[in-house]
């Protein structure tokens, strides 16, 4: 056991000599192989971390959103049938929901508006949750007998809007400012701004808008007696499927969505996103590995006057495939370990500037915030299998065969 050890480090070492002596080759190498890694690893760990967030922010949305359907389109849902649903065994609490989307000409982006429900200050339409900070040192932010937020709930005034870090960033506002809105009916309401959102839950906030209840239907021309959708909490979770089938039977204009559906939308959203990247660099690693391929095939001169002297002064065909197997596990485990690490730097504290538009989204208000690391194993096995082993396989039968000739016909055919 020791001879071999032995044997391996002298390999090694004859291996670092070599790749020095080529080192202006062996560095391009290497550096087209770090990009590809670190090309694929981003994708990879900007889709499974944001897969992740949003699974565990789309945990508090509601268990059943039950929407009115008409010509297979969402239509504002009569409040009456809120006391339909309530009739329903297994339904613990149903409760009407308030929210659209206001499509902002001035910077080309939409905005989601919500009203938040009377004890329920930090739920959003599609289950987005969000702190509020107030700048409580504003005088006409707060209203000495009615305040703008309770502890349990909001309970905006009509004239107030609270905005996300999106909107503030792209608008260049912020308390005490007003921003304008467009009435269906064509006239323009100013609502002013009392509050920001957390930039803590900026994933799901950065284009929303808390706006009172008033406000709302006086923007939109809704009814009192029509509300946006439904929320449904049932008794027991495991008969979520049961309940939703239940209301689908009685509202026959209805469509109940459970979290589940909600999870698995998201969820292939990003699944395909991070798909297309990696389809479309796909093509970059097979250039690179027809690259490897011509590289260990079309060996230089001498490096094949190289192989025939070793063969000459007694070295095997296994010795030498041994000393190329550790020249090219020392580029690619280099490459894999320094585009990973890279990988890591530039999704987690850099933003990801390269791939963010794509994977996000196209739209112009983006979100600003921080990833929290999600990597596990199957990820890094999964990136080594995508990279390291086409390299391997793609010299691994090149170099056998360069091995296998003659050593006199090695060296006279390299010109020496």
């Amino acid at each position: 056991m020791n001879v071999w050890i032995e044997k391996q480090r002298y390999l090694i070492d004859f291996t670092i000599s070599a790749l020095l002596r080529r080192k202006v080759k062996n560095i391009g190498l290497l550096t087209l192989y770090t990009l590809i890694v670190f090309i694929l690893a981003s994708t990879m760990f900007f889709t499974h971390s944001i897969k992740k967030e949003a699974a565990l922010i789309l945990k508090g949305s509601p268990e059943i959103i039950v929407q009115k359907i008409v010509a297979g389109r969402h239509d504002l849902f009569p409040v009456n049938y809120l006391n339909e649903i309530k009739a329903i065994r297994g339904v613990a609490h149903v409760e009407s929901r308030l929210w659209g989307y206001y499509y902002d000409s001035l910077v080309g982006a939409n905005y989601t508006l919500l009203v938040p429900p009377d004890n329920q200050a930090h739920t959003e339409s599609t289950g987005r949750t969000a702190e509020v900070e107030l700048d409580v040192d504003d005088p006409d932010a707060m209203s000495a007998t009615k305040p703008l937020f309770t502890y349990d709930g909001a309970t905006l005034e009509p004239g107030a809007l609270i905005i996300g870090n999106g909107v503030a960033r792209m608008r260049n506002i912020g308390v005490g400012d007003y921003m304008p809105f467009m009435a269906f009916d064509g006239k323009i309401m100013n609502l002013k701004i009392v509050g920001t959102l957390s930039s803590s839950s900026e994933l799901v906030s950065s284009d929303l808008l808390l706006i009172s209840s008033d406000d709302f239907r006086k923007l939109f021309g809704i009814q009192q007696e029509f509300v946006t959708d439904a929320v449904v909490t049932v008794k027991n979770p495991k008969e979520i499927s049961m309940v939703a089938s239940k209301i689908k039977k009685r509202l026959h204009d209805s469509r109940p969505i459970v979290r589940d559906e909600i999870l698995r939308t998201y969820d292939s959203i990003f699944n395909w996103r991070g798909g297309m990247m990696i389809v479309i660099f796909s093509a970059a690693v097979l250039a690179f590995v027809i690259f490897a391929w011509d590289k260990a095939s079309g060996l230089s001169a001498g490096e094949r006057r190289e192989i025939g002297i070793l063969k000459a002064v007694g070295w095997e065909t296994s010795d030498i495939i041994q000393m190329k197997f550790w020249e090219g596990a020392m580029i690619s485990l280099t490459a894999f370990l320094t585009g990973v690490i890279l990988a890591y730097i530039h999704v987690f504290f850099a933003g990801s500037p390269v791939f963010e538009p794509a994977l996000k989204g196209w739209s112009n208000l983006y979100p600003n915030f921080a990833l929290t690391p999600f990597i596990n194993a199957e990820q890094i096995i999964t990136l080594f299998f995508l990279t390291v082993l086409p390299y391997t396989v793609a010299t691994i039968v090149p170099i056998w065969r360069a091995a296998t000739i003659d050593p006199d016909t090695a060296m006279r055919h390299t010109g020496a």
